[in-house]
């Protein structure tokens, strides 16, 4: 069965995309969850331990707290209050953190470290999963057992005021709220005057019992302009008044009222742009982000006389720490155990029945989870523990004072933290037991894949740029029937033997029989494709494959090429490589435009061949087939001033990029130094920010409109119009006759406005493509279609781009002209040629937007543009689009490009095709290998899973390009 390359390459893209949706399913496993139903209750709660008798008491101690207030500031970093900023702009925290009655702590945050996930840490005590990260953009509601529930059913009354985030996580569970959309992050003013003006009347009142209060104007800041901005100091010196307002209401409170209360201020995740791999030695050692915890209340004796070193904590105690604190139950799926110096001023019997509590909690969780919990050391020392406190209870009931008991009890103390860790620890390796059979499973499909485009290379990249797939004789052939029942019969004893359950295994038994037939027949089509030429091969076609061989040799340029791509997919088996990965890119793209100039050297300036050499030797658009090119003419042409043009634009090139790279700092090890894009997005600068915003969108529409017909060119003009109203309206740019006491919206209006020209301009090249095809085959009007619906592309990566990121659109569209006109059109690069020249830009552009493999640099304000509330759909489509913008629009130009050029064989948009697939696979499935291999790895959750994560959404992309490329290549081969 034959078939076009370019279907052939979709096919596989899509199929490769399905074993990395499976493969992912069994590398991030399931978060522990008890098996328990209901919630925690306080009927619930075990009996105190009491050898020999009956329990004492099933109570909870009384609750040290009355009061509490949880001051969250999103993305306060340790540095800005324990560094020489916290005396500077927060001087009232620093005081209470030296020498007030306080606990400091740093608190170890687990990834991902985005909002939601970290909320659920908070309440739950529970580790979140990655796919908490996408559902960060639609918050569920909570099912799961949790602190706020707890209070509720308890009677106290719950008030927030903050990201909305809470308000969709505990619908109906506050008495009073306030929230704050936290995704456009171009406000970092009002979203915390929207909290700020709650405070004065809720402070005075007294018909609560815990206050939630969210500020976002710190993360948005650091969003917009970096932890170096000058809009930091401000927002400290504000974040302080504020705390020092409520401190001092609450101490009135204190002696006023005898109320006991905590004030409690901490960040949910914090923006630390400290290198992971080179930064102090607890963050080398634990490989996490670390975030802020301060306890403060008059309740705490101990007072500082001096600045001590914060004591290192997970992120999770805090949740066992505070519900006991309140005397209310701990959420069944906590991992975290409490935080003992909060509870240094209760009686010993008291910190002995906490520790307890917390104990039998982490205890049933730990049977829930591991099969022969009997043998967990955690769970040994608790059992231990217990009955050393049940002994010790019995003494202390019998009036024993000697210092024999206190003895004990300090050993019982210590026994039990010992267990408390131990469980803790446990159950936090939990997240390390992945699913390897869904694992094997998605890796073995994706290598069966990159396997099957190997070896069909020579036949994709042919004249005829067709596959021939041995579909027949592999399914009607005896090893199919024999593999199919091999990998049933493997696949029952998997099932049927492993202790932990496999997601595969859960599926229905006619999917999994589907799949198994479907990877059994791939693997037969690789295997006859194999004999078939090593042993079926005809005399004549062996000939033809040596004559290609011999006539197709490597040039510089593709030694390059192909020593680059692969030099990059081993790059990724390193973390630093990872986390600099653009550091790669930037690297191999320098490097290509100095072969470039090399060329252009080479071809009109030093040798000075006949005509016959040159078309001997010269770089044709297609193995096969290839019309002939007169050389003579094309030289005297470029006698003049377009061969020295030739010879600038490598030049223009490296000097656009260096420019482009002094835009936004990525990656970790430099993302903190301060760059143009911080510099832009200073308050002060923002007149220079306006006319470069204005510059770039006059240029864009002077690049993009020249292929355009008049309508597009129109719609285009009052499009990119649109968007700079747009980003005046949110106060990113000024108009010239505006004020500086502007309004700022959300610019929902302006958005949508450009939004009806995107999808004009788009309509209007999908009607040229559509007559060019159905009514007459107009090469002409179908160049023209493809370049409209591209420049529909480039407004709307306009309208979500940045403003100060507008030079790297402007930047990759000057690029793509120059290149086209002087270096891939003149030199006739080959089609296999110029797609990976586009790929590798495409790479790059990625990260010149700012983008990193850092899961907290994904711009999801992109999402919200245009948007008043959050819809999922086109929400996620533009975040997407907005983050791979740049190997978006490369690949658009290239199908553009290979469809304009008229001297080129009719395969190139199959061969663009196949070698776009073949790009994504190499690198997808050797990253699937390392990450298998490296699962333990210090840094496997903070540096090696996103990256999965972002390789898988990458294929997922290029699965959807190369379907666009099908559709075109399908259109060509019908009018052909």
């Amino acid at each position: 069965m034959k078939i076009r390359s370019s279907v052939f390459a979709s096919l596989c893209l899509v199929i490769e995309v399905f074993g990395i949706v499976l493969f992912l399913r069994g590398f991030f496993p399931v978060p522990v969850k008890s098996s328990l139903s209901s919630k925690s209750k306080v009927s619930d709660l075990p009996l105190e331990p009491l050898e020999g008798h009956a329990a004492n008491s099933s109570r909870i101690p009384p609750p040290l707290f009355k009061r509490v207030v949880i001051m969250l500031v999103d993305a306060l970093r340790e540095d800005f209050v324990f560094g020489p900023k916290g005396k500077e702009f927060m001087p009232y925290t620093r005081h209470l953190v030296e020498r007030g009655s306080s606990h400091s702590f740093v608190a170890k945050a687990r990834a991902p470290t985005v909002t939601m996930p970290r909320i659920k840490a908070l309440t739950t005590g529970s580790i979140p999963g990655f796919i908490d990260v996408v559902m960060n953009l639609n918050s569920p509601a909570l099912q799961e057992d949790n602190l706020i529930w707890q209070a509720k059913t308890a009677g106290k009354k719950v008030v927030f005021y903050g990201d909305d985030t809470w308000i969709r996580l505990f619908p109906k569970h506050f008495m009073e709220y306030d929230g704050t959309t936290s995704f456009f992050v171009s406000d970092y003013t009002e979203v915390d005057n929207n909290v700020t003006r709650h405070l004065d009347s809720t402070l005075k009142r007294d018909d609560w019992d815990v206050l939630i209060l969210h500020y976002l104007g710190l993360d948005h800041i650091g969003h917009l302009s970096g932890p170096h901005s000058s809009l930091i100091g401000p927002k400290l010196l504000e974040m302080d008044d504020i705390l020092k307002k409520i401190h001092t209401a609450l101490i009135s409170k204190v002696k006023h009222g005898l109320l006991k209360n905590l004030l409690k201020m901490c960040v949910e995740h914090s923006r630390s742009n400290i290198p992971l791999c080179s930064g102090s030695s607890q963050l080398k050692l634990s490989g996490h982000p670390f975030a802020l915890l301060v306890l403060i209340a008059s309740y705490f004796k101990t007072v500082r006389i001096g600045f001590e070193t914060p004591e290192p904590v997970e992120q999770v105690d805090f949740t066992p720490t505070l519900a006991l604190g309140l005397g209310l139950p701990i959420s069944q799926n906590n991992v975290g155990h409490l935080i003992l110096p909060v509870f240094e001023e209760n009686t010993l019997r008291e910190q002995l029945r906490f520790l307890h509590l917390n104990g039998f909690q982490l205890s049933h969780l730990i049977k829930d989870s591991t099969p022969d919990f009997e043998k967990d050391p955690g769970y040994e020392q608790f059992r231990i523990a217990e009955k050393s406190h049940g002994s010790w209870m019995k003494l202390y009931l019998e009036g024993n004072t000697s210092e024999v008991l206190s003895n004990m009890g300090k050993k019982v103390l210590k026994q039990y933290m010992d267990a408390l860790k131990s469980m803790s620890e446990s159950l936090s390796k939990q997240l390390g037991k992945y699913d390897m059979y869904s694992m094997i499973v998605g890796m073995s499909i994706v290598l069966e894949v990159l396997f099957l485009l190997l070896i069909t290379m020579a036949e994709a990249l042919s004249g005829a740029a067709e596959v021939d797939l041995p579909l027949s004789s592999a399914l009607c052939s005896l090893p199919f029937y024999l593999l199919c029942l091999f990998c049933s019969s493997i696949h029952v004893m998997v099932c049927t033997s492993t202790e932990s359950t496999c997601y595969f295994c859960s599926l229905s038994w006619a999917l999994v029989f589907a799949v198994i037939a479907f990877f059994s027949s791939l693997l037969c089509v690789i295997l006859s494709i194999i004999g078939r030429k090593l042993f079926w091969a005809k005399p004549q076609m062996k000939n033809i494959l040596k004559a290609q061989s011999s006539d197709s040799g490597f040039s510089e340029l593709d030694i390059l090429l192909l020593t680059g791509t692969l030099g990059h997919v081993l790059s990724l088996g390193a973390s630093s490589f990872i986390e600099e990965e653009h550091q790669t890119w930037y690297f191999l793209l320098n490097t290509l435009c100095l072969a470039v100039f090399q060329d252009v050297c080479r071809k009109y300036f030093r040798e000075k061949k006949s005509h016959r050499d040159l078309d001997e030797n010269s770089y044709l658009p297609s193995k096969d087939d290839t019309p002939t090119v007169d050389y003579s003419s094309r030289t005297s042409a470029l006698a003049g001033y377009e061969k020295w043009l030739a010879l600038v634009t490598p030049l223009a090139t490296l000097v656009c990029c260096r420019m482009l790279r002094s835009l936004n700092q990525t990656g970790v090890q430099w993302a903190h130094l301060p760059d143009l894009g911080h510099w832009l997005n200073n308050s002060e600068h923002i007149v220079e920010l306006s006319l470069l915003a204005a510059a770039s969108l006059v240029l864009i529409f002077l690049l993009v409109q020249r292929r355009c017909s008049l309508v597009s060119k129109i719609a285009l003009g009052l499009g990119l119009l649109g968007v700079y109203s747009y980003r005046a309206a949110v106060g990113n740019v000024l108009f010239p006759w505006q004020q500086d006491g502007r309004d700022i919206s959300k610019g929902t209006v302006e958005a949508r406005f450009v939004y009806i020209f995107v999808l004009g301009i788009l309509f209007t090249g999908a009607k040229d493509l559509l007559r060019s095809q159905v009514i007459s085959s107009d090469t002409q009007l179908k160049s023209r279609g493809l370049w409209e619906i591209y420049s529909g592309v480039v407004l709307l990566a306009a309208l979500l781009f940045r403003p100060h990121n507008l030079p790297v659109l402007l930047f990759c569209l000057l690029i793509q002209t120059i290149m086209a006109q002087f270096i891939w059109k003149e030199l006739q690069y080959d089609a296999a040629q110029t797609t990976i020249m586009h790929y590798w830009f495409g790479q790059a552009f990625l990260y010149f937007q700012g983008n990193s493999n850092n899961i907290a640099t994904v711009d999801i304000s992109a999402g919200f543009v245009g948007l008043e509330n959050y819809v999922e759909i086109p929400a996620i489509f533009l975040t997407a689009f907005c983050t791979y913008a740049g190997p978006l629009l490369w690949a658009c130009h290239l199908v553009c490009y290979l469809s304009s050029e008229r001297e080129r064989s009719t395969a190139a948009i199959g061969h663009g095709c196949y070698c776009f697939a073949l790009l994504r696979s190499i690198p997808a499935a050797a990253y699937i290998i390392l990450v298998t291999a490296l699962r333990y790895h210090l840094f496997i959750w903070s540096v090696f899973s996103p990256k999965l994560l972002y390789e898988g959404m990458h294929t997922l992309v290029t699965a959807a390009v190369c379907v666009f490329f099908t559709a075109m290549d399908q259109n060509h081969a019908v009018r052909t």
